[in-house]
Formats: structure tokens, sequence, C-alpha cells
């Protein structure tokens, strides 16, 4: 799915507005990770469309594309989600595809839920799995609490989610996808800025491209179809009632 010019947020524009014709765009690509049913999609989709769908179908790992323009300048933005991870005995299960994510971006998006928990408890663990395999403390990490909305069923206090991500050296934003976007889109729009200002001041080697995730693209039409589910349940859950 390329979400550029159709689907305006805010300081955003279509590729090829007042830049000069030839002028590439930098490229940012952000992965977002985290536990199983912590709304990582519904956080991606948000971010990128602005709207909120309550269900999506569990996925095995999307990248979605865009145009963001930050301080002035376009950016390609390349967001990659990722299916849930989990801890056995002690450890992280994370397989070969989602370390691959993790090597190829240049910021993440760490996202737990304050109705879940274990979510909180692999905080740190995704963490330091990120710092092994992107040495260097380098990249960009944000943490995102969700469901903010859910205060009657919260498991997580905010305030641990905070001292957390300090303790870490992390970002912290508490967001809830459902009701907000403005959280949503300022945790990425820190994310493209730090980024941005890393690769104006520096000049790395692109990394090797067999490094490059080669994930499921879902185009607009699957996208709508998505939509279509989740009001189909929707309505007939209503009918049934």
């Amino acid at each position: 799915m390329r979400l550029t010019q159709s689907m305006c947020t805010i300081a955003e524009c279509a590729p090829g507005g007042d830049g000069p014709a030839t002028a590439r765009p930098r490229l940012v690509k952000i992965a977002v990770v985290g536990g199983s049913g912590v709304g990582k999609t519904a956080l991606v989709v948000r971010f990128l469309t602005r709207r909120f769908i309550g269900d999506y179908e569990r996925n095995a790992g999307n990248l979605y594309s865009r145009h963001i323009q930050v301080d002035g300048e376009m950016l390609a933005i390349q967001v990659q989600d990722t299916p849930g991870v989990q801890i056995h005995e002690h450890s992280l299960d994370c397989n070969e595809q989602l370390n691959r994510c993790i090597r190829w971006a240049d910021a993440l998006v760490i996202v737990f839920s304050i109705t879940d928990y274990k979510s909180f408890e692999l905080l740190s663990h995704l963490y330091h799995h990120v710092r092994q395999l992107q040495p260097g403390n380098l990249v960009p990490v944000v943490i995102v609490a969700n469901k903010a909305d859910l205060l009657h069923i919260k498991e997580v206090e905010p305030q641990q989610g905070l001292q957390l991500a300090n303790m870490l050296g992390c970002t912290f934003y508490e967001v809830s996808v459902s009701e907000n976007y403005n959280n949503v889109f300022n945790a990425f729009h820190l994310l493209c800025k730090e980024v941005n200002k890393q690769q104006i001041t520096s000049t790395p080697e692109r990394r090797r491209t067999s490094l490059i995730p080669r994930p499921k693209s879902p185009n607009m039409q699957d996208l709508k179809r998505r939509f279509k589910q989740a009001l189909s349940a929707k309505v007939r859950t209503v009918t049934s009632v």
C-alpha cells in the first residue's frame, strides 16, 4: 500500500512539490515491534490514514510507504509492521524475519498495551535485543503505551512506562489509537526528525540489500477490504442482538 497525496496528514504533501523535479526524498525506515495484540497494526494504519478500525487481520509483517514533510524537507517513509513477539523461558522468541526488520530499520517503535502486563515486561528485553542487533546506540527508539482509553482494565500504570523509558533513554508516548491521532503522529514525527538529523550530519555506508526484508506489501484495495470486513462484522453483531 502506497499512501502519498491521496491520504493527507499533518505536514504531509505529495512528492514532486516545490522542490526540484530531480530531487529524491531522503528515505527513513521505521520498524514497529512489540507483543501480540498490543495494537501495532492499528497504530501504523492510524498514522498513515488517520483512521481507526477496531478489528484487523493478524499479519505476517507488512511494509507501508508514504511521503511526509519534516522541517521543510520531503522524506520518503517506510513503516514495517511486524508479527507479535513472546518470551519463552526468559528469552525472546524472535525469528529471523523480525531480526532482519530490526537490522533494516533506521528507527524503531516499541509498543505495549496498558491492559497487558506481559507486553510491558517485553519492553526491556526487546530494547536490549535491538541494541544487540543495532550496536552503537545510534538507532532512535520510541516507546509507545497503547490503549490509554481502557483505564477500567489497565494492568500498567503510565508512570511505570515513563520510568522504564527514562531508564532506557527512550522517548515515551502514551496513546489511545482508537481515540486520538496527535500523539501517534508525534511519535513517528519525532523519529523522522531524529533519523533525518543523523543522515544530514553523517554519511554512513548503505546497508547491504540482503538485509532489507521482503514482506508482503498490501495495496490500497487490501486496506479497503480490511475496512469492509471489520465494518461488516460490526453490522452482523448489531443485527444479531
